[in-house]
């Protein structure tokens, strides 16, 4: 009897201890030294809260919550426990009367680092064409899938001399997302992003060993990287006009099977103006990013850039239109002003003709936050990170004014926000589909007004945002697959899902809560910041794609390179 009572009271034990470490909410690695350092606790958690040392159960500091605000698209009313004055490296809690404690996190410079070359590394596991050896992979090695020697011209992207059924070879690239096929519009601002974090934090990125097969090759692990992408796009475009597919892809998604199991028919789908595009200003951008390593390379991607810019101009409104025999991704997008303005803004910057500055009216068009469809505040990224080297055809104080704008409207809703993100200010709308991804792109943004003007409330609010993935969020998850105390174990990725390894492959963040529910899932919360669910059938909230994870990338690196200087 006195045995089964102990087991009882141990699992009610258990079982509380883990309701208690759910209420408070904080970002599940921890925090740079002299970071920002806040905490989300339940609206019945009032008085004072205590940071404790793990390893003695001692409290090492106190202070009063905030008083409580009420967050509509949470449903919750909670209280903030700022402890930025605690700087003492360690590992420690948070622990509070009515709340119970936190999960572990730790103080201490490079907190980051891991998470930094994770999240590139994701992009090596999603490789296409080639085999993952263990040495490199770790217990995630896997045989090669889709060789795509042979790809087949699909009657939608025919031509006189590529006619339909056509056989050409477009090997490397990356799988886009959960699924294996390869889309040009979102490598578009998914390479662009990385290679952003290359050109704007150079030394840093240089000092990175991921253990990728290319490692120790001279060149950073993070461009030998983006260059297994490259080299994919480059094929995607026609030699005989300059025209890119939007996509190679199987006619059906696969199932849930290894890449090598996943032996379907591969097809080039449809010419489009939106893919000529992206890929126009991807490789403007790589012709300057590769010029230090690969001078032939840069020259090939800037000829194959300005190609895909003619025919653009020739084809402005070739909009993507799926075929009926092909079920996959679309990416479709019937707004490309966005999509030329950064076109010609890359080319602008690295061939400094004023022709391409000229064919945009840059003076009429405002910023915004990236996403696939709408990457008109790219060109202001590279257009402010170059303007010092721009000739006199660019309006200087246009672009820092632009910048500032936008990073000024992201701190409106820092300041307002109960968990102290700048996600809200548009309410439901600010939850859409992959809102990760948009909460990495605010950031994003916010990092370039700090660039230009050093005020640290630009870089504080960016790294609310990353607190934000890593658990700071109503959901209480942390967003990355095998970092934090809560990450997603089933994310919609099926590599993933099909492989015989219990954890997921690491480094992937997750699309995150948004409330659809375009999937056959049963959630528990229909609320725009608590819509999600852990599982594999929930596309619509907990799938991977390359575009998501980039600006993971380039945060964590700008967190890493500002806070440890």
């Amino acid at each position: 009897m006195r045995a089964a009572l102990f087991l009882i009271i141990t699992f009610l034990l258990s079982t509380s201890l883990l309701h208690a470490q759910g209420e408070i909410k904080l970002n599940q690695i921890g925090f740079y030294p002299d970071a920002q350092k806040i905490a989300i606790l339940p609206e019945d958690a009032t008085g004072n809260f205590s940071v404790v040392d793990v390893s003695t159960d001692e409290p090492v500091f106190e202070a009063e919550l905030s008083d409580p605000k009420f967050w509509e698209l949470s449903g919750e009313t909670v209280s903030i426990a700022d402890f930025s004055e605690f700087t003492t490296p360690g590992r420690y809690r948070i622990e509070h009367h009515r709340g119970g404690h936190s999960f572990d996190f730790e103080i201490r410079e490079e907190i980051l680092r891991d998470l930094s070359k994770a999240s590139i590394k994701a992009f090596y596991f999603n490789r296409a064409s080639t085999e993952l050896l263990e040495e490199h992979a770790g217990i995630w090695a896997r045989p090669m899938g889709h060789p795509d020697d042979v790809v087949y011209v699909h009657e939608s992207a025919a031509t006189d001399e590529r006619p339909e059924g056509y056989i050409f070879s477009s090997p490397k690239g990356w799988y886009d997302a959960g699924d294996y096929n390869k889309y040009a519009v979102n490598s578009g601002i998914s390479t662009y992003t990385l290679l952003a974090a290359y050109e704007h934090f150079p030394e840093y990125y240089r000092g990175l060993d991921l253990n990728i097969p290319e490692s120790g090759n001279g060149v950073p692990d993070l461009l030998d990287e983006i260059r297994w992408n490259l080299d994919w796009l480059l094929t995607s475009q026609d030699p005989n006009d300059g025209g890119v597919y939007h996509k190679i892809t199987t006619k059906n998604f696969a199932g849930v099977v290894m890449p090598h199991e996943a032996t379907a028919d591969r097809f080039a789908v449809m010419k489009s103006t939106g893919g000529t595009l992206n890929f126009a200003a991807v490789m403007a951008t790589a012709a300057r990013v590769y010029s230090e390593y690969d001078p032939d390379f840069a020259q090939e991607a800037v000829e194959a850039a300005e190609f895909a810019w003619q025919w653009a101009v020739q084809n402005p409104e070739v909009y993507y239109v799926q075929p009926s025999d092909i079920q996959t991704g679309a990416y479709g997008n019937r707004q490309l002003e966005d999509e030329f303005d950064w076109a010609a803004a890359e080319l602008y910057i690295t061939t400094g003709n004023d022709e391409y500055w000229n064919a945009r009216e840059f003076d009429q068009i405002n910023v915004g936050v990236p996403s696939w469809s709408y990457v008109r505040p790219l060109a202001w990224v590279s257009l402010a990170h170059h303007r010092d080297n721009l000739t006199d055809a660019a309006d200087l104080y246009l672009i820092e004014k632009r910048i500032m704008e936008q990073g000024e409207e992201l701190l409106e809703e820092y300041y307002r926000s109960p968990y102290v993100i700048t996600k809200g200010r548009y309410g439901r709308s600010d939850f859409v589909w992959g809102s990760n991804g948009v909460i990495g792109n605010h950031s994003l943004m916010l990092i370039q007004a700090y660039r230009l003007s050093g005020e640290k409330d630009f870089l504080n609010a960016a790294l609310a945002n990353m607190d934000y993935l890593l658990g700071r969020n109503a959901t209480g998850y942390s967003f990355v697959t095998g970092f934090g105390s809560k990450p997603p174990m089933h994310p919609h990725h099926r590599q993933s899902a099909a492989d015989d390894v219990d954890d997921p492959v690491p480094g992937f963040v997750v699309g995150g809560p948004q409330p659809g529910q375009q999937d056959s899932c049963e959630y528990t919360s229909d609320l725009p910041a608590t819509t999600f669910i852990d599982h594999w059938c929930s596309y619509s909230t907990n799938e991977v794609t390359i575009n998501w994870n980039a600006p993971m990338v380039y945060l964590t690196g700008a967190l890493e390179v500002f806070k440890n200087q």
